[in-house]
């Protein structure tokens, strides 16, 4: 059987040269190795382009997620009393997503969609964001357009991650009583069922033009109480253990 590996040689000139060497071992009468046959090969034009395209690769998601910072930015413009919110409900999402063992690629979809999750906002007139007497019946109708809008806004970008499914779907809830698709359980992809929780926790404890913050003992009273109701009970159970235990606090 042959075996392959990678090596780096130095020429006389001083420059790096990659080789691939294969190499497999000949058997003599008895069955024991006797010689070893190997051919190596130049593959540095191979390892260059791997390297532009990995370097491409980051330049793309770098520019992706400025894109995605700056319609964040857009939303806090239109809505001040939620400003770092966005931001605030990707941290605790990713320390969650930890928490529970996503990838490492899952956690950085999440943080994308964190960070934008508001995004269909942009559709709601600014002065039911700001209305400091709480919202009419109509009005909420309106509010909870907002994943609706997020998703269109978003589903015809090509990205590699579900970001325009997860801002459809954080409002849903596990007994199907969220909204806008009354998806119920596991219908309800594991990347939005952590931001309904780190959404949640957050909101309550920030200021909203009609109500002051309410603390972080409220928000995991919250969470704790509909557990397995509203919320995922294993992400419920990380984001506890991220407060009670790992001390977590909002950046």
């Amino acid at each position: 059987r042959s075996r392959t590996l990678e090596l780096e040689i130095k020429r006389n000139d001083g420059s790096i040269v990659s080789v691939e060497v294969k190499y497999s071992f000949l058997r003599g009468s008895d069955g024991r190795p006797a010689e070893i046959v190997a051919l190596a090969r130049d593959v540095s034009k191979r390892k260059e382009a791997e390297l532009e395209i990995k370097q491409s690769t980051q330049r793309l998601i770098r520019a992706m997620e400025d894109t995605i910072q700056a319609m964040a930015r857009i939303v806090e413009m239109r809505d001040p009393y939620t400003a770092g919110h966005q931001q605030r409900v990707a941290q605790l999402a990713c320390a969650i997503a930890q928490e529970i063992g996503l990838s490492p690629d899952q956690i950085t979809g999440l943080r994308l969609a964190g960070t934008i999750h508001d995004i269909g906002k942009v559709r709601v007139p600014a002065e039911i964001l700001t209305n400091p007497d709480g919202l009419s019946d109509a009005e909420f109708t309106i509010i909870k357009m907002h994943p609706v809008s997020g998703h269109e806004i978003l589903k015809t970008i090509d990205l590699p991650w579900p970001i325009a499914e997860i801002i459809h779907q954080h409002h849903e809830r596990m007994d199907g009583s969220g909204y806008p698709l009354g998806l119920s359980g596991k219908d309800i992809i594991i990347e939005a069922r952590i931001l309904a929780v780190a959404d949640t926790v957050e909101a309550i404890t920030s200021h909203r033009p009609y109500r002051p913050a309410q603390g972080i003992d409220k928000a995991l009273e919250e969470i704790s109480r509909n557990k397995g109701k509203l919320y995922d009970p294993d992400v419920v159970d990380a984001c506890l253990k991220l407060f009670s235990q790992q001390k977590f606090s909002f950046k």
